[in-house]
């Protein structure tokens, strides 16, 4: 393997469009994995149930994806990887391969002297979709990595005599205490119980329980090799077991296979994984992967990502924008992650097993409290038929998952991490869209549940008070600003099962974030349960108690008045009127940005008191449309879209979330953003290219084009769709979904006129702004 740099900094290619563009040799993988990006450069395919790439770390806060482009070594390759999450967890089945005495400790970054880990350099490490490579100088091992949907296929040549360690104990752990680091021993990943067996000399199957973020989740293995290795050494906890150990169980188990000859040609594995059991990953071994073509297997994932990039294919002006815009169509690919088996089989959130529907897939890792708001609209657009998917999968959750509708589902475990309960508005918006193959009617009585009869996370004093109190639940102001859309949400629900009287009372009660606005200070605030305001109140603050309680979730307040995204008129009357709306968010964005000490590492990206690097901000820049400003709108968005994003391992500002922050870049460099999904319309920013064309579904083609884009050239002059003047400020997504011509011409001057007319602004809350 030649050493080759990483892509960051590498002179790119131009990036023609149209078939046979090779568009992956624009996406670099390690654009996010420095700064607070949490990605990953492992190899996976779109949506893929394997994502397999090497473990810097599992224990920080930065390395939740399991590496870091800081740091100078690596572990191991392990099987699963969250893309962008703030919390840690997957890291299956680590692989390690070695040379000289099985090394059973896994060290640290502060000292991986004595450990199995390998010091590495960015030089020698290469990525691209479908594919990781590195080499480590000290053991001369090289690696190579590529996938299909359900099995990781890996090559390795070794100088000499070598062995593979299985580690089943690894995985992402908690950090230790901010006391104790330096000091404590690292903390373990808790698994609480697992299995490791020899099937032949040529293959190892396993299982492991892990107690992580997704706690009890079950994952099986099979691994094969492409010859048999001499011998097995098994260890519990870091004991041997007995020579001729076939099969051990326990809850820290290893297994060192032994190749004396491993120098003498490449040693390869293929390990498959399966939710359901080890038959299961068996059987996905052999339909997936055959035989043992490491080459074939790299085309067939490369040629996978090149149909699903060539969807969204732009005339970008430079390289480093083609990179930008095509790594984050490839992030935006990455979850869901697919988690049934190739016989249809899949372990529901029940914990039982269930069988797919013909037709249709199970998924994994739906980031919904960070994905409802762009990643999921996109698909719809771009991905109609996958996305469709992807919702009948939360359909089914909801009906089988003990919790009801799902909030942070992996691998068929509730996470219950964020707050709401937003597969309402994914499912919801796909009702809006008309997404076909979903039983609204079905699903509605539990959806229904959550709604009106539960109690849980504050539902009750939000049903009887209006407001969740903030001296008596946890994070109360921004959970009554999201139950509030997840009540206009779940009325849409309502409408497509036909119960219109809950719709009703849903779209009423949808308006209670008007509870917690204070006409005296212009801010939502958090009230107490004898409905005074909670004091004292600075707009930085993330709680009115920083030593005991967070009224906001990841946000604060200057943040969370802007929260609203289905009743914008509703808030801008509030304020008094367009005038003082548009003042309003003129000051968020020049707002000194210092924040608390407490503040959590999320909130970022800021601009003013505008953070992008965290999603409760993803909206806001578009709502100047609202008051008949959209000018600001697009030279707000123009703003971010240069200074948020950058080819670069620290590109991105803020975690990446399942490619929510992807998905905001690619939506908005089209000129198109979703500021309420289940309205089913986008609002009109600033488009950066020339040209670009998106494969809408049934062979269907929208050209969105700009004539005249530039840096300078940020304001719409006017627009036209289909060769037609189009004066509104919005379009609908049934027009785009039909395909056809979107037309921006730009100018270095605003216009503004364009979409200044109540008429002509977007809708909100089922209606058009009243004139003024």
């Amino acid at each position: 393997m030649a050493a080759a740099a990483t892509t960051t900094g590498r002179a790119a290619l131009a990036a023609p469009a149209g078939p046979g563009a090779d568009l992956c040799r624009h996406v670099d993988p390690f654009i996010g994995t420095g700064g607070h990006g949490h990605t990953y450069p492992g190899a996976t395919r779109p949506f893929g149930m394997v994502q397999l790439g090497p473990d810097t770390d599992n224990a920080r806060w930065d390395a939740c994806s399991g590496y870091h482009h800081d740091d100078g070594s690596i572990l191991g390759f392990s099987h699963t990887h969250l893309s962008g999450t703030g919390v840690g967890d997957l890291l299956d089945v680590l692989v390690v391969p070695r040379t000289g005495p099985v090394v059973l400790e896994p060290g640290s970054l502060q000292k991986p002297e004595g450990s199995y880990r390998q010091r590495f350099s960015h030089a020698d490490e290469r990525a691209s979709p479908g594919y990781y490579a590195v080499a480590f100088p000290d053991s001369g091992i090289g690696a190579e990595l590529t996938v299909t949907d359900r099995v990781g296929l890996h090559r390795y040549r070794f100088p000499g005599a070598g062995h593979l360690l299985v580690d089943l104990a690894h995985g992402s752990r908690d950090e230790p205490d901010a006391a104790s680091i330096g000091f404590d021993p690292p903390k373990p990943t808790p698994v609480t119980d697992a299995h490791l067996r020899l099937v032949g000399r040529d293959m190892l199957v396993g299982s492991r329980r892990v107690q992580q973020w997704a706690g009890g989740r079950v994952i099986h293995f099979a691994m094969r090799l492409s010859r048999p290795f001499a011998e097995a050494r098994f260890f519990s906890s870091d004991s041997e077991a007995a020579a001729g150990t076939a099969a051990i169980d326990g809850a820290a188990l290893k297994v060192a296979l032994m190749f004396p000859d491993a120098g003498a040609a490449p040693l390869l594995a293929k390990v498959a994984l399966s939710g359901v059991d080890i038959e299961g990953a068996i059987r996905n071994l052999d339909a997936e992967a055959a035989d043992w073509d490491f080459e074939r297997v790299h085309r067939e994932a490369r040629a996978a990502w090149e149909a699903e990039l060539a969807r969204m294919q732009v005339e970008p002006a430079s390289a480093d924008e083609a990179r930008i815009f095509y790594t984050a169509a490839y992030h935006a690919l990455l979850a869901p992650t697919l988690f049934s088996d190739v016989d249809g089989r899949y372990r529901g959130m029940d914990t039982a097993v269930h069988q797919v529907p013909a037709g249709s897939h199970n998924y994994s890792t739906y980031s919904l409290w960070d994905t409802y708001r762009t990643l999921h609209p996109l698909l719809t657009l771009v991905q109609p038929q996958r996305n469709a998917d992807l919702v009948r999968g939360l359909a089914r959750m909801t009906l089988e998952s003990p919790h009801g509708p799902p909030i942070w589902p992996l691998q068929g475990i509730e996470t219950h991490c964020m707050i709401g309960w937003h597969s309402a508005v994914v499912i919801a918006e796909a009702a809006a869209k008309g997404v076909p193959g979903i039983d609204y009617a079905g699903v509605w009585p539990r959806f229904r549940k959550l709604a009106f009869d539960e109690d849980v996370k504050g539902l009750d004093p939000y049903r009887r008070l209006g407001f969740i109190p903030s001296d008596k639940v946890a994070e109360a102001a921004s959970k009554t600003l999201e139950y509030a859309y997840d009540d206009w949400a779940m009325a849409r629900l309502a409408e497509a099962a036909g119960a219109m009287a809950d719709a009703a009372a849903l779209r009423a009660r949808s308006r209670n974030y008007r509870n917690l606005f204070d006409a005296g200070t212009g801010f939502i605030r958090p009230r107490l349960a004898d409905s005074s305001w909670a004091e004292p109140f600075d707009p930085r603050s993330l709680g009115h108690d920083t030593n005991h309680w967070r009224d906001f979730t990841e946000c604060n307040a200057w943040q969370a008045t802007f929260l609203n995204q289905h009743d914008v008129y509703g808030l801008i009357d509030l304020f008094g009127g367009d005038a003082a709306f548009e003042a309003k968010l003129d000051a968020l964005f020049a707002a000194d940005s210092t924040l608390p000490v407490d503040a959590p590492p999320d909130v970022s990206g800021l601009v003013g008191q505008y953070a992008h690097g965290n999603e409760p901000s993803h909206h806001v820049a578009y709502l100047y449309a609202y008051c008949g400003a959209p000018w600001k709108t697009q030279a707000r968005v123009r703003m971010l879209l240069q200074g948020q994003y950058r080819a670069a391992p620290d590109g991105l500002s803020g975690n990446e979330d399942c490619g929510q922050m992807s998905a905001w870049y690619i939506m908005s460099a089209l000129g198109l953003y979703p500021v309420d999904p289940v309205s089913g319309v986008y609002v009109f920013g600033s488009p950066v290219h020339r040209r670009a064309t998106l494969n809408v579904g049934e062979g269907k083609t929208l050209v969105v084009e700009a004539p005249g884009v530039g840096p300078d050239t940020v304001y719409v002059q006017r627009v036209t769709w289909n060769g037609t003047p189009w004066r509104k400020s919005w379009i609908d997504h049934a027009e785009l979904a039909k395909g056809g011509r979107l037309v921006f011409q730009m100018g270095n001057r605003p216009n503004p006129a364009f979409g200044r007319d109540p008429a002509d602004r977007p809708p909100s809350f089922g209606a058009v702004r009243p004139s003024a």
